[in-house]
Parts: C-alpha cells; structure tokens; sequence
C-alpha cells in the first residue's frame, strides 16, 4: 500500500482525490475536486457508531465489514475508472484511518496500485492553514462602493480579463449583506471557505498583487484571515462610484427579480426587514420601509434601505483605510473594468 502526503498529493498534476466518507460528512466539506466514493451510507455510519458506544470497538467492527463486503466490487471498479482515465486517485478519509486504509489494501489487492493520504482531511486543512498567509501576493488592490454599484461585477469582469482576483463572497457562497444568501445555498462553512481560497492563491502564484471586495471581517459563516485583512487595510484603494438609479435597478434585478413568483421570497424579505428595523431608530423610515414592504414595491424597499441604512454605515467604514482612494464611475461595467485595468498598469502606485 502506497502512502504519500500532503505535500506530495499537493505536486502531483493528475491528482483526484477519492474521499472515502459519507455522503453526509463529503457535503459539509470536502478537498476541492474530489470525488466521494463511501464505503458506508450515513445510516450506516450512524449505526455502526452506535454499536462502537454500546457493544465496542469488536462488534462494530464485524458489523462494518458485513456492511462493506458486498460494495467492494464497485468501490474498486469506481476507482480503476477513474485511473484508466489517466488520472491518479488518492484516496483519504477524515483522519487516514481505518476506511481509507480498508479501500487502499482492497485496491492494492486488486493489483492497481494507488495511494492513500496520509492523516487524511484533516492533515490536508492544517497544511492549508499554514500555507495560506505566506500565498498571499504582496499588495492588495481593494474595491469599494456603496451597496449596488456592482462590485461583484467588476470583479467577474477583472477576472474574466486574466487579472488576479479573490472572490471572497463567491467563495463564502454568501453576498455579505442581510440578504446575503437570497436565492443561494446557505453559504460554504469555514473548512470549506478555508479550501477553496487556498485553491484560488494557488491559481495566482507569482502576481505581484490580488484584486478583492472591501469586505468584513466575517462573511456569513467564515471569518477571513488575518493576513489577508491586514493587507486589505493596507492595499490600494479603488471606489467604485454609481447613480441611485442604477444600484436600486441592479439590486433589484439580483435579489429579486429572479424569485418574485416563488412562494418563499415575500416571507423571506419581510424576515430580513424585521433584522434591519431593530437597529434603525427613525419611526418614520420603519414606517415607510413597512408600507414598501407591505405594497411589494421591492424597488422602494431597496431605495429606503440604501439611503438610511446601508450608505451611512458605509461611509463610516471608510475611515478604517489610510490609503487614498482612486474614483472611478461604474455605472458601465465593462468600462469600469477598462479603467481599473489601465489604472493598475500605469499607476505603478497601485501594485507596487
């Protein structure tokens, strides 16, 4: 049986890994890329805990082996797939333990030979979270603009163009707002978040900088690192400038449009205002935003929000960066990605 680590999984250019957990444990984080072939569903991972609490380690034992054996045949068909296909598959487990050991013995038996990672996901997370901080380019070039400009677009739109760019909030599966996860999953968890941004660097070695979005410490469920906020706090600043126009109608266009005629949006946004209305202090604006809301005139409700809720925080977090910051009009997309383009590329300033 052929064991490597994760250092080694890391060089190896044809790598799939082959996670051998549950279904339910693979779901709720995994290493990017893989591919989950359990050997137990997640009843029968339940069970055979269950039986290792009451009856002990021996008993769950025979109990998981009468539970594997008639599967053995396909796991291993699975993964000789996948390595007549030219790949190498690495197959892990949470810890390196007793089922990635069982898969890779099975295949070895089988004459094929392939290896098995050693200390498993979580050998993978703590390798990751020592190399993150050191993959961060040097300089961090940030943008800013009040909700609605179009940031995320800019963004999509820089990295469309082969600049270096850090999707925090598509890596976070979150918007970063309130109504951060409308018409989205939940949002990814820290392991998860942790993975996909150790990919991302991975993909921008060498750049002398990296492109993200003013964002918070905390995105949804993750925190961001520490390295990384410091170099946000001293990075280039660029802000992106819009009308009030243009931000309500792409808000609107984003969180509601798509789900006006699912049954869970009103409820949803009615939820979402109860959140907001406690930390507002004007009866007035409650009233009002309560009336937009009640009347589904969702366009009103963004404008309330924008202009009493969301721009003065804003501008309040503003004064947390000492660096001046570059103006640029993006009421155009495409145009306001041309411009952060040229700005980078002639202003050594901004990258250097």
């Amino acid at each position: 049986m052929r064991e490597i680590t994760v250092d080694q999984f890391i060089q190896l250019n044809n790598a799939v890994a082959v996670d051998v957990r549950s279904p339910g444990e693979f779901k709720e984080f995994h290493i990017p890329g893989a591919v989950n072939i359990p050997i137990f569903t997640d009843e029968e991972r339940a069970m055979i805990g269950t039986i290792y609490k009451q009856e002990g380690a021996d008993i769950a034992k025979w109990k998981a082996m009468e539970l594997v054996s008639p599967k053995i045949p396909s796991i291993l068909m699975e993964i000789k797939e996948i390595h007549e296909k030219g790949s190498e598959p690495v197959i892990y487990c949470w810890r390196g333990g007793m089922r990635s050991k069982a898969v890779a013995t099975f295949i070895a038996f089988a004459g094929i030979s392939v290896p098995r990672l050693i200390g498993g996901y979580r050998a993978y997370r703590q390798y990751i979270l020592e190399k993150i901080p050191a993959m961060l380019p040097d300089k961090a070039v940030t943008l800013h603009g009040m909700t609605g400009v179009g940031k995320t677009d800019v963004l999509k739109g820089l990295h469309a163009k082969g600049l270096p760019v850090i999707d925090l909030e598509g890596l976070a599966g979150h918007r970063g707002s309130i109504f951060g996860t409308f018409g989205l999953f939940p949002g990814n968890n820290q392991k998860t978040f942790d993975s996909l941004l150790y990919k991302s660097l991975s993909e921008i070695v060498n750049s002398p900088f990296f492109i993200i979005e003013a964002e918070s410490k905390r995105i949804g469920k993750v925190v961001l690192p520490d390295e990384l906020l410091r170099k946000k706090q001293l990075g280039a600043n660029i802000h992106l400038q819009a009308s009030m126009t243009s931000r309500v109608e792409r808000i609107y266009n984003d969180y509601c449009l798509p789900y006006l005629d699912n049954e869970w949006f009103h409820e949803k946004v009615i939820e979402r205002l109860s959140y907001i209305k406690k930390r507002m202090k004007s009866h007035e604006i409650i009233a009002c935003l309560d009336k937009a809301a009640s009347q589904r005139a969702y366009k009103n409700v963004i404008q309330i929000l924008l202009e009493d809720y969301y721009d003065p925080r804003y501008a309040h977090k503003q004064m947390e960066y000492s660096e001046p910051f570059h103006y640029i009009d993006a009421e155009n997309t495409e145009l306001a990605v041309l411009e952060i383009m040229k700005r980078i590329h002639t202003q050594n300033a901004l990258v250097n």
